[in-house]
Formats: C-alpha cells, sequence, structure tokens
C-alpha cells in the first residue's frame, strides 16, 4: 500500500513540506514580490509586529518546554547568583582592576564570595552524580541562567559528572552569550525576563540561591511570594551565605513589622556547603543514597 493510500497517514501536507513548495520559485511578479505574499510564519517582519506579542509569548513558552519534554528532563536543580562574583582562580586578577580605594573595598567584598563559585560546582556535580531517573525521566537536572560565575561552576559541576545542563539565557543590550559548560541543545535564549522566571520554576524542585543583586532577588523573592501565596507547592530553597543575605535583607524585621508571618522565615534552609544543601534535599523528599559497592548508603 502505497502513502497515498495509507489511511493512517495525515490528508494536509505538514509546515515544512509547505515551506518548501513555497520556495520552489515562484513566477517574479509584483504581486509574488511583496511582503504581503509570504507564508504568515515564514514572515519575520509580521512576526514582529506589535500586535504579535502575544504568539511571541506563546512561542517562548512552548519551544523550551518540547525541547526539555523531548531531552526528558522531569526536574531541575535550579542554581541562583551574581554574575560577578570569580572564581578562586580570578581573585587576582580582581584586585589588579580595583584602583579606588573603593574599587579596593568592592574587590575585597567580591574576593570574599568566590567560595562561593566552588559550592555550586560541588552542589552540581553532587546533584549530577547521582543520575536520578525516576518515570523514565532525569531528576535534578541543574539549570543556570547560562552565565558567568555562579552560574557557570554549576555548569561544569555538571559538566565534569559527565551530565547534562540547562541555561537560560536573557538577551540584554551588552554582550551575554551562554558559559562553556552549558549542554548546546538545552541552551535557550529568551527574549522576555517573565517567561525566562516561568521555566526556572516550571520543573524546579529545589533551588540553590547564592550571593547577588537585583536579578536574584527578583528570582529569590518570586519564589518566595509564589510559595507564600500558594500558587506555587513549597520546593527546598537553599539560601547560601547568611552573613551576606543578614547584610542585605532584614528577614527578621519583615516578621517584626508583621509584613510577613514569622512562619515565612521557614520558606527557605541556610546553607554554607553543598553538602548541608544536598542533606536538606534528600530529608525533604526523602530520597535514599544508591548501595555502593561495601554495601552501605
Amino acid at each position: 500500500m502505497t502513502d497515498e493510500h495509507d489511511l493512517t497517514d495525515q490528508r494536509f501536507y505538514g509546515a515544512e513540506q509547505e515551506t518548501r513548495f513555497a520556495e520552489q520559485r515562484p513566477a517574479k511578479t509584483p504581486q509574488t514580490q511583496h511582503p504581503a505574499y509570504r507564508l504568515a510564519f515564514r514572515d519575520s517582519d509580521f512576526i514582529l509586529r506589535e500586535e504579535l506579542r502575544p504568539i511571541r509569548f506563546q512561542l517562548e513558552l512552548l519551544k523550551p518546554e518540547m525541547l526539555m519534554d523531548e531531552a526528558r528532563i522531569g526536574s531541575t536543580l535550579v542554581v541562583y547568583g551574581s554574575a560577578r562574583i570569580p572564581a578562586p582562580e580570578e581573585i587576582e586578577a580582581v584586585f589588579a582592576r580595583a584602583k579606588t580605594d573603593e574599587e579596593k573595598k568592592v574587590a575585597e567584598n567580591l574576593a570574599a564570595k568566590a567560595r562561593y563559585c566552588v559550592e555550586a560546582y560541588k552542589l552540581a556535580r553532587i546533584a549530577s552524580e547521582k543520575s536520578i531517573i525516576e518515570d523514565g525521566k532525569r531528576q535534578f537536572v541543574i539549570c543556570s541562567g547560562g552565565g558567568p560565575s555562579i552560574m557557570e561552576a554549576a555548569n561544569k559541576g555538571a559538566s565534569d559528572a559527565g551530565a547534562e545542563s540547562i541555561g537560560l539565557n536573557i538577551v540584554l543590550p551588552h554582550e551575554q552569550a551562554p558559559n562553556a559548560y552549558v549542554t548546546p541543545y538545552l541552551s535557550f535564549r529568551f527574549h522576555y525576563f517573565a517567561l525566562r522566571k516561568m521555566h526556572f520554576l516550571i520543573r524546579a524542585r529545589a533551588i540553590a540561591v547564592f550571593p547577588g543583586g537585583f536579578g536574584t532577588m527578583d528570582e529569590l523573592f518570586e519564589t518566595l511570594t509564589l510559595i507564600q501565596t500558594q500558587k506555587m507547592k513549597p520546593i527546598p530553597i537553599l539560601l547560601f551565605g547568611r552573613k551576606f543575605w543578614d547584610k542585605v535583607i532584614n528577614f527578621e524585621a519583615l516578621a517584626d513589622e508583621g509584613t510577613i508571618n514569622r512562619a515565612d522565615l521557614k520558606l527557605f534552609h541556610w546553607c554554607e556547603t553543598a553538602e548541608d544543601a544536598w542533606k536538606h534535599i534528600q530529608d525533604f523528599y526523602d530520597l535514599k543514597d544508591p548501595l555502593d559497592e561495601s554495601g552501605d548508603f
């Protein structure tokens, strides 16, 4: 039986085939040369019109969702943190660039947080080495913003464990590119911050938050708000660096002032090490490590 008589074959040609038909060089007339004649889904000028913003929202939601489904990614461990914190091997260069007293003080503060790049690397490596599979899907796949510093350390930790990891990059006025350790087919680029943040949380089953600036705080507080208002089920929120966070945000004062409930302070867990963070994830989900060669867990 030929394809023409296959009962299971769809009767309409797919978009890819229609595109090939359309590109078979129609006669050059004023009609065929006008932009109005282009197939709508092949007309970038049309897609970029202001009125098509809802369609672009939908595309930016669907593309990563579909590709991650195809990659069998069931859940993620999301890593947030500053793009400015140097890795230990970069500290010398940070001090070399500091000229004024103020710049030297900032360099000292950044250098003091370099150890968090190490902890981000270790946490990503621990989670990746577990290679947890459930219902045929990979669990706790490392997901970062795809940038440098804390994000790069997380992606590198997964890569050194022989695992794939996700990077959710964003288009910015200044140069922004994914770090070298993001798995290429899991490296996504976003126009809309809102859709990017949604994808951070759709599959998130734990979030590690390292010291950071406005972006990190935005991501942290959006997650806390969603859980506090019960728009999202609780997940482990692992807050690294209590000394930093207590200095920049007075969580206790929010409770004292009555603008949050004191119970809301339990929505996150203080961490200093990757081991502590992973232990909290294990306890939260009642995860058991597989038996090693000695028969111990």
